[in-house]
């Protein structure tokens, strides 16, 4: 029985027919109890007239205009038959009722005027006669009065939905809000840690170089001093390890868990060249130069760049090829992605614009020169120059600029 009312909320029009039939059975009901002589002549033409003035009440919601047309038609029934079905007023009242509570002030009100208008100028034209007969006057103040009490119920009821809907909105609202500010004061605090514990594993590195320098100093000379410097460093060293998983902690704590396999370097560019190629963009790789000894974060580099650049080019060049050339020399590393396509679309920029500016932070890092843009040939161009002399020093702090 609980789920009756769900499944009549999911279905309106379905209600909204059940309703009907309920109105045509407390007609017929309400006729059956009333005495015999009071019967309609012919009971099934008027169980028939019955549907009829019920029927604008099955589309209420469905089609509410069309209902109310439909009702205002079934004011010629008394005329023609000098009877009104009970359920002709009743729906009446229901039309009036629904469109107050569904719909905004001004087509509500005019609904109840299409409704009522004709009722009050039908009751002073053509007074209803019967054992009960009252004045026109009566009838259309009657009318009037059951039509404004049907208003302002369905007023009460769209106001109240209203109001209710604003409060859960405002509910949304806040929880959202709640939960934002939540979320930033974690974030605050995780920069904060990640901050303290920055300067600690900054310290213990400054404090290994000092004694690495003191070690190799004295090594000849005072052989048991180095040996204590290097103690010293070693338990240092491991005590930056613990500080620096704590801050990786702290910095992946929503991300899921690393990965423990080797960062991709420059031996994993040859499969991911063969995986673009299975995947349907024809790539050519060219090697010029020997690589010397290149530190992980370089070598990653330089992979990350040729996986965002065939990966942009495989997504949105279209039919095309491709091109990889690595270029080692003694001044320079450079990295060269080019294809033949058609390029990003102007219904892209944002996905393109993340990529490439994690290119160029990560070619920056390492002072070098990224270069992106469309070939004067037509296809798109991705290239980097990391200098060589930067690499070898170590000197990665330092921030090279970017040409777009």
């Amino acid at each position: 029985m609980t789920e009756l009312p769900h499944w009549l909320r999911r279905r309106p029009l379905a209600a909204d027919v059940l309703f009907t039939v309920g109105l045509v059975l407390v007609d017929v009901l309400f006729t059956l109890l009333t005495p015999r002589e009071f019967w309609p002549r012919q009971l099934p033409v008027a169980l028939g007239w019955s549907v009829l003035c019920a029927a604008p009440v099955a589309v209420r919601r469905a089609a509410p205009w069309l209902a109310v047309g439909a009702a205002v038609l079934t004011l010629l029934l008394p005329a023609l038959l000098g009877y009104a079905p009970a359920t002709q007023s009743i729906t009446f009242v229901v039309l009036t009722y629904t469109m107050a509570a569904n719909r905004p002030i001004r087509p509500a009100a005019l609904a109840a005027l299409v409704l009522w208008l004709p009722v009050a100028a039908l009751n002073v034209l053509v007074p209803p006669t019967g054992v009960f007969t009252l004045t026109p006057a009566v009838l259309v103040l009657n009318n009037l009065l059951v039509g404004l009490v049907s208003f302002s119920v369905g007023r009460a009821v769209h106001a109240r939905r209203t109001s209710t809907e604003a409060l859960r909105e405002r509910a949304r609202v806040a929880e959202a809000n709640q939960r934002s500010l939540a979320e930033q004061a974690v974030a605050d605090e995780r920069r904060r840690i990640a901050r303290e514990l920055h300067d600690v594993v900054a310290h213990h590195v400054s404090v290994m170089g000092v004694l690495a320098t003191g070690a190799r100093r004295v090594l000849r000379r005072d052989p048991d001093a180095a040996d204590e410097a290097i103690a010293t460093i070693e338990d240092t060293s491991r005590s930056t390890l613990r500080e620096m998983r704590r801050l990786l902690d702290v910095l992946r704590t929503d991300e899921p868990a690393a990965d423990l396999a080797p960062q991709p370097g420059l031996a994993g560019i040859e499969s991911l060249v063969e995986q673009v190629r299975e995947a349907g963009l024809p790539v050519t790789l060219t090697v010029e130069g020997t690589p010397g000894p290149l530190e992980e974060g370089v070598t990653l580099t330089v992979y990350r760049i040729v996986q965002e650049a065939l990966t942009n080019a495989l997504q949105h060049a279209g039919p095309a090829t491709a091109q990889v050339a690595l270029t080692f020399g003694d001044v320079s590393l450079d990295v060269e992605v080019t294809d033949t396509g058609r390029g990003p679309g102007l219904d892209t920029p944002d996905r393109i614009g993340h990529g490439l500016v994690g290119m160029r932070e990560r070619v920056g890092l390492y002072g070098g020169v990224l270069r992106t843009g469309r070939r004067p040939g037509g296809g798109f161009q991705v290239s980097a120059t990391l200098p060589m002399e930067q690499l070898a020093s170590g000197a990665g702090a330092r921030h090279g600029r970017s040409v777009a």
